[in-house]
């Protein structure tokens, strides 16, 4: 009987059809196989890479790419989020395993990469219909993906091949430099300057770092969890900004998209996790549990807190840069430069408030 509780794709946009006969000759020859029929469709994420599944003799995948016009290699790199996750493997379970990694742009107009299809619940704004959890089981969920990302953070990576991924010291400087740089680029008309906010994050880069390896977009959206066993964490996805860095930057990236149940009405409107649910930690809660869980002692969050909604604000501002200039035509995208405004707003309040 088919679970219901499983993150099932839909159809795919007509924006982001791919050419699926000559996708179909390359598989073959790459997989050694005949392929009697091959199927795609879209998961309805895909804000930055593409995520279709790619069902190939009745057997599921799935195939990772970038949207359409886009230029910014950096931020679209299959072959180093394919490689991520090779390295990765060995010492964190819950990486999917890669399949192939196609550097031709030919076949299907730029570079990507398949992967094994974990199946499970993916908790999105809502969890799916049909399942409830408790406050108590809701707690408990919320303590396992903290704890998995603590996981992530505690793995030794020296004299591991995951040091390549890195840059040495300076992370949080090039971090501040890089996205004040790609908001310049992306800013349209009806964006903020943000010259308060990103003159108080250069000023106030800590002298401290916490280096670790770091998933950079750590949300419930991005965790799978077993059909079965609600609360177990199977797998975690979308390792395109993954890094060695700092870990509190890491946290403060994922505080951004933690909208809590006492709330702005506004910042409600954002949300896209179930992070309001009745036995879900705050924000506060979490940072407090993550550093007894790393040993951190006396940190002020500010900084990261700011951080993060700022990196946040960037990225939908690239995002709604791509859908003003008819990049892209998804709809969801029409609003976007009111959350960069009202994200911009939020990062001065906090600023202010703890001044």
């Amino acid at each position: 009987m088919e679970n219901l509780l499983i993150d099932k794709p839909k159809e795919v946009r007509n924006e982001d059809q791919l050419d699926l006969d000559t996708l179909k000759s390359y598989l073959a020859k790459e997989f050694y196989i005949t392929i009697d029929s091959i199927t795609l469709k879209q998961f309805s994420g895909g804000a930055s890479n593409l995520t279709y599944q790619i069902t190939i003799n009745e057997k599921e995948y799935i195939l990772r790419c970038p949207p359409k016009g886009t230029k910014a290699k950096g931020a679209h790199d299959m072959a180093r989020e394919s490689r991520i996750m090779s390295v990765l493997a060995p010492y964190y379970p819950y990486v999917p395993k890669i399949e192939l990694h196609c550097k031709d742009t030919a076949i299907i107009g730029r570079e990507f990469y398949i992967m094994e299809k974990i199946s499970g619940i993916i908790p999105r704004a809502n969890l799916p219909k049909g399942l409830e959890l408790s406050p108590e089981k809701v707690r408990n969920l919320c303590i396992r993906v903290i704890d998995k990302l603590v996981d992530l953070h505690k793995i030794n990576i020296e004299n591991t091949d995951l040091q390549e991924f890195g840059k040495g010291k300076g992370y949080a400087n090039r971090q501040i430099t890089g996205w004040v740089e790609r908001y310049r680029k992306a800013k349209t008309w009806n964006a903020p300057s943000c010259e308060y906010v990103i003159r108080w994050l250069q000023n106030n880069i800590p002298s401290e770092e916490y280096t670790c390896f770091i998933h950079n977009d750590y949300r419930f959206d991005n965790i799978v969890l077993s059909a079965d066993e609600h609360l177990e964490v199977i797998g975690i996805l979308d390792w395109e900004m993954a890094t060695v860095g700092d870990g509190l930057m890491d946290l403060g990236n994922s505080l951004a998209y933690w909208i809590q149940a006492d709330d702005d009405f506004v910042f409600k409107m954002f949300r896209r996790q179930p992070t309001h649910l009745r036995g879900m930690l705050t924000r506060k809660e979490v940072i407090r549990y993550y550093c007894e869980r790393m040993s951190l002692k006396n940190v002020d969050f500010t900084f990261y807190e700011v951080y993060g909604l700022f990196r946040l604000l960037v990225i939908i501002q690239q995002i709604y840069f791509r859908y003003h200039h008819k990049q892209t035509s998804n709809p969801a995208f029409k609003n976007f430069w009111f959350m960069v405004n009202y994200l911009n707003w939020r990062c001065k309040r906090i600023i202010k408030k703890n001044n």
